[in-house]
């Protein structure tokens, strides 16, 4: 409270008290490094540069803010949900940070006025503002730490616009996310029970792993065939957004696999072709009536 005040009296003092007071509104705190959170709003498309020539935007932030907001969501999550099995929180916690979620929650406490980009890339980035939240959520941990960033989510956020109970009772369809996912991309996705076994209680579980392109994407154990596809999907879905690499094996195994079949065959063909056709090139055409008349 003290140290709020204290910044509050420095802001009289600044050219750019506005900026702090716009920010003031959203966090219910005065910045203390206002650079972050402006840093936070900037997406990649605005091609804005440091003093020394580097790309300046929020991407760096929002990679930090995706682990800052996992951890704390995780723990309001697990102390709401007292006695609850690890599956259930896992899920919970995925509906909350997910992309539309959180592009929502974006534009509730009207970061989506503040972002700043190209025209060009709005009409194709439809969670361009939720990117922006999580990198808004890296800005405060870095200005503020951590415990400051889990008291905005919890008196900001959650008591604001988040109901837990409701949110854990929303059914997410993974499987269905990343079939669209998989047509768009244009991609072979195959869901496989690999494993179907008893827990400690004596019940079933299944474990189903997901294969893009022949590649495992994700694997997820469930008390019912469709929970074990839903957690397996959450993880394919989360390692296709995080892992570049990934991605690119399975662009690489993509053109490997649907190269066209029997291509000696085509190329024979082809050449047969070729041949035939330059053979009609070369040799004159014999012409039946020109024939018959010369043996008139």
């Amino acid at each position: 409270m003290l140290r709020n005040q204290i910044d509050k009296i420095r802001l009289l003092f600044r050219k750019d008290k506005e900026s702090y007071f716009c920010f003031y509104k959203i966090l219910g705190f005065y910045p203390r490094n206002i650079q972050l959170y402006q840093q936070a709003l900037l997406h990649k498309s605005t091609s804005i540069r440091s003093e020394k020539g580097r790309p300046l935007n929020n991407e760096r932030l929002e990679f930090l803010g995706d682990a800052i907001l996992d951890a704390i969501v995780g723990d309001i999550v697990y102390k709401h949900f007292e006695g609850r099995r690890e599956g259930f929180l896992t899920n919970t916690r995925s509906k909350i940070v997910q992309r539309e979620t959180l592009n929502k929650l974006a534009v509730e406490i009207g970061l989506d006025k503040l972002v700043k980009y190209s025209t060009r890339s709005s009409s194709h980035n439809s969670y361009m503002y939720g990117n922006a939240f999580e990198a808004f959520i890296g800005a405060i941990y870095l200005d503020q730490g951590y415990e400051r960033c889990k008291r905005f989510m919890e008196e900001k956020i959650f008591k604001n616009y988040i109901d837990l109970d409701k949110m854990s009772r929303k059914e997410v369809n993974f499987k269905s996310k990343l079939i669209e996912w998989s047509q768009k991309s244009k991609v072979e996705v195959s869901f496989e029970l690999i494993e179907q076994f008893l827990d400690e209680d004596y019940n079933p579980m299944f474990h189903t792993e997901i294969r893009i392109e022949g590649i495992s994407a994700g694997k997820g154990t469930g008390y019912s065939k469709k929970e074990s596809q839903q957690n397996a999907a959450q993880a394919a879905l989360k390692k296709i957004k995080n892992d570049a690499s990934f991605k690119e094996q399975i662009e690489a195994t993509k053109a490997q696999n649907h190269l066209p079949e029997n291509t000696e065959e085509t190329d024979e063909l082809t050449e047969e072709t070729l041949i035939e056709e330059n053979l009609e090139t070369i040799l004159p055409v014999e012409n039946p009536e020109t024939d018959e008349c010369k043996g008139e």
